[in-house]
């Protein structure tokens, strides 16, 4: 009785490897199909920094002498 129990843990962890292998070749999931390519416009327009051109920039009125 006592080959019995031993036998059965590895029997389960056999149909359960063939499960998963099963499972492998039905599973139609691909990750490169949902890839995501990063951030947008409205998240650049939030996060990112000021460039020179949104800067205000002041003219500076000084005469230089020749």
């Amino acid at each position: 009785m006592a080959s019995k129990n031993r036998k059965a843990p590895r029997f389960s962890r056999d149909v359960a490897e063939l499960v998963g292998v099963l499972r492998s070749l039905v599973d139609h999931y691909r990750p490169e199909l949902h890839y995501m390519r990063g951030p947008g416009p409205k998240w650049r327009a939030k996060h990112a920094p000021a460039t020179p051109a949104d800067t205000v920039s002041v003219p500076v009125l000084a005469h230089a002498k020749s």
